[in-house]
C-alpha cells in the first residue's frame, strides 16, 4: 500500500487536494511527456449524449491526463454559507455511493490515480492523471466522485475543523489580513468581496444538504469545459466523457454575478504589532477578453511582473534594498480586472516604499515603456510560454480548459506569439496610461501609514 500525500488549501490561495500512491508519483513525474510546441495538434471532440472536449493525443507514454472546470466557484456559495466551494473540494474524495470514506480512500491508493479538486472565486476544476492500463477504473473513480459524493457527518466534521484551524491561523497572520482588506475594499459590495474559504461561523453554518445542492446547481453539462491529453483515441474518449459526465444535469443554476469596476482612490491603513509593513496596491484592470490584453499583459511585466527585470524590483529591491521583493499583476476574474501591487518593508521604510511605487506607476501612465523594456518583455514571455505551460501532459490538459474557458480559438497556442509581437510601442504607452493614471487604493497592514478618508 501506498503512502497517501494530501495538498490542499492550506498550501495556498487555491483549494486543492491531491491523492497520489509514493512510488507512482515519481513514476507519473518522469514519465509525463516533454511537449513541443508545434506538435500541439488539437481536436475538437463531441460525445454521443453531446459532451464537448479538447484532445491532444500523445502515445510517447501510457498516460492519460484530463483537465475539466465547471463555470461558477465561490461567487456561486449561499450567502451565509461562504465556504461551500471550498469545502467541497475536500468531501469529493471522502466516499461516494455506498461506499464509506475509508473504504473509498483504498480504492483510490489502490488505483494510483494523481487527481485533484480546486474552487476559485469564478469556477470549480478538476484534474485526473491516469495510466492507461488502469484508466478505466479511474474513470470509474472520478464518475462517483463527482456524481455520487457521500458527505457523510464525521468527514464533514474533519474538514471542516481542519479548515478552521486554517482561519484562525490566518488572524494573525498579516498577509491574509492585508489580503481580505484588499478584497473587501475593491470588491465592495459584489460576491468577489464575501471570503471564499468562509467564516467560523459561515463554515459552522454548512451542511451536506447544501454541499448536495452547490453541486447540482453547479456541476452540469452546459457549464462544463474539458481538455485530454495522451494515450487516448477520439473515440475512446468519448464513451469515457459519456462515463463520467454523462449523468450530471443538462444545465446549471448558476446565480448570476454583476460586472465590476473596482474602487480605487482609498487609503486603508492597519495597524498590527508586525516587523513588516504589507503594502497591497490596486487599480482598474483589463479582462481577458480586453483587445488590450496583450498590450496590458507587457507593459505589466516591465512594470512589475518581470520579477528580476522589472522596473519596481530594480527601484525598490535592487537600488534602495527596501524589500525582498516587489511584484505587479493583471488579476483578471470574469467579472472584474484590476491592477494589483504588493510588496513589505519595514515600518521605517513603509511611506518611503509606498512613495516610489507610486512614482513608477504615475511614470509609467505618463512614459510608458522603452522601445527596449518592450522588446525584452516581448522575448521573455514569448520564450518562457512552452516551458511553463506546454512541457507536461497535465499541462497542456489544463491550457486547453483556459483555452476554451477564455473562448481563444483552437489556434491559440501557435497564434499567440503573433499577438504579443503585434502589440506597438504605441499601443504599449497608450495602455499604459489607460491602467495606471487613476490613484490606486492602498491597503497597508503593520505601521508607518495613517488611513485618509
Amino acid at each position: 500500500m501506498g503512502t497517501k500525500l494530501t495538498s490542499n488549501h492550506q498550501a495556498g490561495p487555491l483549494s486543492v487536494r491531491v491523492i497520489v500512491t509514493t512510488a507512482l508519483a515519481f513514476a507519473l513525474i518522469a514519465l509525463q511527456p516533454i511537449a513541443r510546441v508545434h506538435a500541439v495538434e488539437i481536436q475538437t471532440v463531441t460525445s454521443d449524449a453531446g459532451i464537448k472536449a479538447l484532445l491532444v493525443e500523445d502515445y510517447t507514454v501510457p498516460l492519460i491526463a484530463l483537465s475539466y472546470s465547471f463555470k461558477g466557484g465561490a461567487t456561486q456559495d449561499i450567502k451565509g454559507k461562504e465556504g461551500s466551494a471550498r469545502l467541497l473540494t475536500n468531501m469529493l474524495d471522502e466516499g461516494a455511493a455506498d461506499i464509506e470514506s475509508q473504504a473509498f480512500q483504498e480504492r483510490l491508493d489502490d488505483n494510483g490515480m494523481k487527481y485533484s479538486f480546486s474552487a476559485s472565486v469564478d469556477s470549480f476544476s478538476g484534474s485526473v492523471i491516469a495510466l492507461k492500463d488502469s484508466a478505466d477504473e479511474s474513470f470509474e473513480l472520478l464518475r462517483l466522485m463527482l456524481n455520487e459524493p457521500r458527505f457523510d457527518e464525521e468527514p464533514i466534521e474533519r474538514m471542516k475543523a481542519a479548515r478552521l484551524n486554517r482561519l484562525r491561523s490566518q488572524e494573525t497572520n498579516p498577509q491574509s489580513i492585508a489580503g481580505e482588506a484588499f478584497r473587501e475594499a475593491i470588491f465592495q459590495g459584489h460576491p468577489y468581496e464575501r471570503p471564499a474559504d468562509g467564516t467560523p461561523e459561515t463554515l459552522g453554518a454548512i451542511s451536506a444538504a447544501d454541499l448536495e445542492d452547490f453541486r447540482k446547481r453547479v456541476f452540469a453539462r452546459d457549464n462544463l469545459i474539458i481538455g485530454v491529453v495522451g494515450a487516448i483515441s477520439a473515440d475512446e474518449l468519448k464513451g469515457v466523457l459519456d462515463k463520467v459526465f454523462g449523468g450530471l444535469p443538462e444545465k446549471a443554476e448558476l446565480k448570476p454575478v454583476n460586472m465590476l469596476e473596482v474602487e480605487t482612490g482609498k487609503t486603508i491603513a492597519i495597524e498590527f504589532d508586525t516587523p513588516q509593513t504589507n503594502i497591497r496596491m490596486a487599480l482598474p484592470g483589463i479582462r481577458r477578453d480586453d483587445p488590450d490584453f496583450f498590450a496590458g499583459y507587457l507593459v505589466n511585466y516591465v512594470l512589475g511582473g518581470g520579477a528580476f527585470s522589472s522596473r519596481l524590483y530594480e527601484e525598490i529591491r535592487e537600488k534602495r534594498g527596501l524589500a525582498y521583493g516587489v511584484y505587479s499583476y493583471l488579476g483578471t476574474n470574469d467579472y472584474a480586472g484590476f491592477v494589483g501591487v504588493g510588496t513589505a518593508t519595514s515600518a521605517e521604510t513603509t511611506q518611503k516604499a509606498i512613495d516610489l511605487i507610486l512614482a513608477e506607476i504615475e511614470r509609467m501612465a505618463k512614459e510608458g515603456p522603452t522601445e527596449e523594456e518592450l522588446r525584452k518583455a516581448k522575448d521573455y514571455i514569448i520564450g518562457s510560454y512552452a516551458i511553463s505551460n506546454l512541457d507536461t501532459s497535465g499541462k497542456i490538459a489544463g491550457v486547453l480548459v483556459a483555452i476554451q474557458d477564455a473562448d481563444l480559438g483552437l489556434d491559440y497556442i501557435d497564434r499567440r506569439r503573433d499577438y504579443l509581437e503585434a502589440v506597438t510601442i504605441e499601443d504599449a504607452k497608450r495602455v499604459a496610461k489607460r491602467l495606471y493614471s487613476n490613484p490606486p487604493t492602498i491597503v497597508t497592514v503593520g505601521k508607518g501609514v495613517e488611513a485618509q478618508n
